[in-house]
């Protein structure tokens, strides 16, 4: 964070000092919301959750060497006083990121992957500038401001993950930290029932390319119609990536070895490179290539672009983690969250990996899907019972009308293929 003292932080968010706070004093470490992750000279910003009530540990934290505590009603220790801590986290942002002009803002949404992809870029703008980008999946009205306060004068470069769960999420993320180059992923079936089809979905999503100015590039999807048609939402330059011929940045000759994991040949206006991806899954293909070509409108070379992706192990937990025991058991992990597209993926890369051998699932009902819920989950069920599995252990609530459906059919599919007894559980 770029130092601040108490009195301007009171001026940014419309806050008083309060608790004896000094107005000269200087913020200097990072701005948290988890009183454990204080070090001297941090904010610590009392949200009040669910559950959890950050004022509770204001005194906390102040022990820890916060300078001050960001807080709706009077702590015990120095504070700013402001009527809406969530809202005064992302003026502050605003106003950080509005302070570092020459910083280079990417922003990355879509169903599933931002957070692989958000991963494999910063790992190519790190070959160019110091790059800040968000921890694991901080993508939301608190992790994105987060994320931005963690600039410094340093900093060239922020890639930023931007989720929605309703129509205006992502334009408001925008306005905290303007974006230079937007990438779109795809448009999926995640939170369907929460937006009521993927037309609302893409609508979402294609908010991304509206908020970039005219000398900036919207890095598109040619291979998914929604957000190809993304084109139109933009007067900043657009550049396709994917596999058809259509794109200039995409994936020819694509091969995927024993373990999973893909190679091909990136192909760029400027010229091509071989890549072998250490990262599991063919859907990582796609991931890759918008990391690429954000990556070379940035201005690094094909060659050197397809080193850093060749080189590149996973880094957010719990996204297709493989680990091999000294037992020979290989346990897949890929748990973090899910949705009716990431499961088909998930499924077949478990396909490969686990060729030859008995292989067992476990999952879940997949929620927040509407009216299609039903219909996903039974396709779910499908996917699952066809896999040649060993065994199944579904779980989810068990009220949830979904849940049973995917656990009756998925049984009744293994029982067909006399592949194991019924699960229980």
């Amino acid at each position: 964070m770029i130092p601040m003292p108490l009195a301007r932080i009171a001026e940014i968010t419309s806050g008083a000092l309060s608790g004896m706070a000094d107005p000269r004093a200087v913020v200097r470490g990072p701005v948290v919301i988890d009183s454990r992750a204080v070090e001297p000279g941090s904010l610590f910003v009392a949200i009040k959750g669910a559950r959890v009530d950050g004022h509770d540990y204001a005194a906390q934290a102040i022990r820890a060497g916060a300078v001050a505590v960001l807080a709706s009603r009077p702590v015990d220790g120095p504070s700013v006083i402001v009527p809406d801590t969530a809202a005064a986290l992302a003026e502050l942002a605003t106003a950080q990121a509005a302070a570092l002009p020459g910083v280079t803002v990417i922003g990355v949404t879509g169903s599933a992957g931002k957070t692989s992809t958000k991963d494999l870029l910063a790992r190519l703008t790190a070959r160019i500038g110091a790059t800040i980008a968000p921890v694991g999946s901080f993508n939301n009205e608190l992790g994105h401001p987060l994320t931005v306060l963690r600039a410094g004068a340093d900093t060239r470069f922020m890639v930023l993950e931007l989720a929605a769960r309703n129509i205006g999420h992502i334009k408001d993320l925008t306005r905290i930290a303007p974006p230079q180059i937007g990438v779109v992923l795809n448009v999926g079936t995640a939170h369907l029932g929460v937006f009521g089809g993927k037309e609302a979905i893409a609508k979402a999503k294609g908010e991304l390319v509206e908020a970039l100015p005219r000398t900036g590039v919207a890095v598109l999807n040619a291979d998914d119609p929604l957000v190809r048609g993304m084109a139109t939402r933009t007067e900043a330059r657009v550049t396709f990536f994917g596999r058809g011929e259509s794109a200039a940045i995409r994936a020819e000759g694509v091969t995927v070895d024993v373990r999973g994991r893909a190679s091909f040949t990136l192909r760029t206006p400027s010229g091509t490179a071989h890549v072998s991806l250490k990262l599991y899954g063919e859907h990582a293909v796609e991931n890759a290539l918008a990391a690429a070509a954000a990556g070379y409108e940035l201005g690094l070379p094909v060659t050197t672009i397809a080193a850093e992706l060749s080189a590149a192990t996973p880094v957010s937990r719990w996204r297709m983690e493989v680990n091999d025991r000294p037992d020979g058991v290989t346990v897949i992990n890929d748990a973090y969250n899910a949705n009716p597209d990431s499961m088909r993926a998930a499924f077949g890369a478990f396909a490969v990996l686990g060729r030859g051998r008995r292989r067992f699932a476990v999952i879940a009902a997949l929620r927040e899907l509407g009216e299609d819920g039903p219909a996903l989950n039974a396709e779910l069920g499908r996917l699952a019972g066809g896999a040649g599995l060993a065994g199944l252990i579904a779980f989810s609530d068990t009220h949830l009308r979904a849940h049973e459906t995917l656990r009756q059919l998925v049984f009744r599919l293994l029982l067909a293929k006399k592949n194991t007894e019924p699960p229980t559980g």
